[in-house]
């Protein structure tokens, strides 16, 4: 089974055995994530480079949960996602990012546990983090623009309405 598969399939035998067994599982695996994301904030120049195998036992994770933490970085890092189906233990990672957009992803994610890092107050300034957080809401707000009915006028500002007007030109 590829370290791929075993991430993808991660606490799937916990899952088999009871709600709370998984449940405990992905803390754990949350708990490990949050130290290294701690780790690497709070020294941001230097970049996390090596082979799968590794980097875990260095994070105090196995090869998988490893795969997993660049698997939650990837779309954040400077060079591009890495293709993560095709990674093994001796493959080598950079995981050199861009903070700001690290930190979206954080918000898409809705990982509160990890945008709300204390690391992060040496990293961004509040308001900093606020125009993020301003910028992201505005991005989830849909608008919704009146439909423009056969019988309303129309939007060219010509007085007639639409169906004698733009729509016939269409």
């Amino acid at each position: 089974m590829s370290l791929y598969d075993q991430w993808e399939n991660y606490g799937e035998d916990a899952k088999e055995r009871s709600t709370e067994e998984y449940k405990k599982v992905v803390e754990k695996y949350l708990t490990k994530e949050r130290n290294v994301y701690a780790k690497m904030l709070s020294n941001p120049d230097e970049i996390i480079e090596g082979t799968i195998a590794e980097l875990g036992p260095k994070y105090d994770m196995s090869d998988y949960e490893f795969l997993g933490f660049v698997d939650g970085i990837n779309e954040s890092l400077v060079a591009g996602p890495y293709k993560l189906e095709e990674m093994t233990a001796d493959s080598h990672v950079r995981l050199e990012y861009d903070l700001k957009k690290l930190y979206w992803n954080m918000l898409e994610a809705k990982a509160d546990w990890l945008y709300n890092l204390k690391e992060w107050d040496t990293l961004l300034t509040l308001e900093e983090k606020n125009q993020l957080n301003r910028n992201f809401k505005k991005s989830k707000t849909v608008v919704k623009f009146e439909k423009l009915g056969r019988n309303s006028r129309c939007s060219c500002g010509s007085g007639m309405k639409y169906k004698n007007c733009c729509l016939n030109k269409k």
